[in-house]
């Protein structure tokens, strides 16, 4: 895909109301810390257009990046270990619901997972919801950069296996240092679209 333009066109808070408008759109949803932001950033050649942070927990919105004024690729906040209180969480996981459950334009929801380690119990609940509701979950194994390549297959099969994932899931590995896996998404995302 060749970016033309990119630009941060909506965020939406807990109390926001979602976009109305007609682009299609792919979001990101994974553990806080999983490197959503920096996958973002990665696919569309920018270093810091999506926020990151070595905190986890920076993105706390919704945040819809409008791509060559075409689709959205959409940063939704992580889930998990983020240092917040408890009802801020609770808020985080209502609004996440509320973007799947409302908006009609998702074409498909990318779950990242870190390579390094089985994907946690939140991990398979979004991941079982995610296919409760009919959207079509492209599981990344995030941070591959961080193992050596003889463990990526060991890894990718304890991701499948602890997700209970069938033999047709697609698992990427992926970095956004080497940006190994970044030709096979985005032909994924322009099928999708």
């Amino acid at each position: 895909m060749i970016i033309k333009n990119v630009e941060l066109a909506h965020v939406c808070g807990v109390t926001s109301t979602l976009p109305k408008d007609t682009f299609p759109q792919i979001a990101f949803a994974g553990r806080s810390n999983s490197g959503k932001s920096s996958l973002i950033n990665a696919l569309i050649n920018r270093k810091a257009l999506a926020r990151t942070s070595s905190a986890p927990g920076k993105t706390r919105t919704i945040n819809y990046y409008a791509v060559n004024d075409e689709f959205y690729l959409v940063d939704l906040p992580g889930y998990g270990f983020a240092k917040v209180s408890q009802a801020e969480k609770e808020a985080w996981g209502k609004l996440i619901e509320r973007y799947l459950n409302k908006t009609a334009e998702i074409k498909s929801v990318f779950l990242l997972v870190d390579i390094r380690h089985a994907p946690s119990v939140l991990d398979k609940q979004m991941y079982d919801w995610l296919l409760s509701k009919d959207k079509e979950a492209v599981i990344i194994a995030a941070k591959a950069d961080k193992i050596k390549r003889a463990q990526t297959e060991k890894q990718l099969k304890l991701i499948r296996e602890t997700l209970n994932a069938g033999k047709n899931a697609t698992i990427i590995p992926f970095s956004a240092e080497t940006k190994a896996g970044k030709d096979e998404l985005w032909e994924i995302i322009e099928n999708r679209l």
